[in-house]
């Protein structure tokens, strides 16, 4: 009886132990659906105490680094004071602040190139800063180093012009004198031309490719440094202007140009006359006459005057293009840029003679009339009488 009624009261004390399965769809249902909204409460409770903790965790060393980060941003790293020992650090040409920066730090004379730069950045000064050799110290300020690259007393090395229509020798001899290294040492140097880096058409010969220009030469270089130096300057203008394929436009070989180029430069006085003188030379060449320059039989005597002489004249070498028929085999000097582009681009015109009539002010004049020449001539021995010496 008692087990009768245990199930058959559904509200008395036994209906707790009533099996579930006896319950009615619907509270069974209700009662799933509470016990999973708990989990879900319990669930998302621990979720996002555990996301609150990694939050926390991460933006707590986050901030840390992110302070640190922002303050090395904002004080970079620096040294302090004016350095020590010695160190010669090159700007070159067309060094922005920033490659200024990163040559100073890779030579330990500041900590940071940030450092540098924030420096550079409120110095009006900064563009000053010449190309060229500098003695720094080591672990400098940023603010010490700024300071010695616009003194010029810090500058070290030299510099030269080497000037266009300059021969090797004398460019040889005019290093000599500025930096103090034998001349006998760039001779030397000018037999290894392998070392030089000269490019195929120059047939080992440097002459021609010292490009003219100004440089800021090593302190601690050698010959053999400072002519390779120059004659980097040559391929990086040649590879510039496309010298190669200009010379084939043109006609004739790379050599061929930088010898043509050499004869306008020497013969030339002022820039403007450069492709008369190449349609000169062109027509010479053309008619199968000889171009009989004075330039050339004085590269060949190694002399520099405007008097030349009969038995100069007679000259054996083949240089001397009174007696031996076209161009030169190389060339007499060193060529500029203007120089070149005349060889590759004459004047049209039908000229066969020039002649520098008053030298003291670069004047010359063209012809294609034997006589009127015989006149020119005249005019520019008139000239040398009245100005003796030179």
């Amino acid at each position: 009886m008692n087990d009768l009624n245990l199930f058959s009261d559904p509200y008395g004390e036994g209906a707790q132990q009533q099996p579930y399965h006896d319950e009615p769809p619907g509270r069974r249902e209700r009662r799933r659906t509470r016990r999973r909204q708990k989990r879900r409460r319990r669930n998302g409770r621990a979720a996002a105490l555990f996301a609150l903790a990694f939050v926390v965790a991460v933006f707590g060393t986050g901030g840390v680094l992110g302070y640190a980060w922002l303050d090395n941003r904002m004080h970079p790293p620096d040294y302090s004071g004016q350095g020590g020992g010695n160190v010669t650090v090159q700007i070159k040409d067309g060094d922005s602040g920033s490659v200024i920066a990163v040559t100073l730090q890779q030579h330990r004379v500041v900590k940071s190139s940030r450092a540098f730069l924030k420096v550079y950045g409120k110095e009006t000064r900064a563009s000053g800063i010449q190309p060229g050799f500098y003695r720094m110290r080591l672990k400098m300020s940023s603010k010490a180093a700024m300071a010695l690259l616009l003194d010029p007393k810090s500058r070290a090395g030299n510099q030269i012009t080497v000037f266009e229509g300059m021969r090797a020798v004398e460019v040889y001899r005019l290093i000599a004198k500025k930096t103090g290294i034998p001349l006998r040492d760039f001779q030397k140097a000018a037999a290894r031309p392998q070392d030089f880096g000269l490019p195929s058409y120059a047939k080992g010969k440097v002459e021609g490719y010292l490009y003219p220009g100004r440089y800021d030469l090593d302190p601690n270089g050698s010959a053999k440094q400072i002519l390779k130096q120059m004659v980097e300057r040559f391929t990086k203008e040649a590879e510039q202007v496309d010298l190669e394929t200009k010379a084939e436009q043109a006609g004739m070989s790379p050599a061929t140009l930088v010898t043509m180029a050499s004869l306008i430069q020497a013969e030339g006085g002022r820039a403007s006359d450069f492709p008369k003188i190449s349609r000169v030379i062109r027509n010479r060449l053309s008619r199968h006459m000889r171009l009989q320059f004075d330039t050339t039989v004085l590269y060949a005597l190694n002399r520099r005057t405007l008097t030349v002489t009969h038995n100069d004249l007679k000259t054996q070498s083949p240089y001397n293009t009174y007696l031996h028929d076209g161009l030169p085999p190389g060339p007499i000097s060193n060529p500029g840029p203007e120089a070149i582009e005349a060889a590759v681009k004459p004047d049209s015109g039908s000229w066969l003679y020039f002649i520098a009539t008053n030298p003291s002010k670069k004047i010359t004049e063209f012809t294609d009339d034997p006589a009127e020449f015989e006149r020119l001539k005249k005019k520019f021995e008139q000239w040398q009488q009245e100005h003796p010496g030179n």
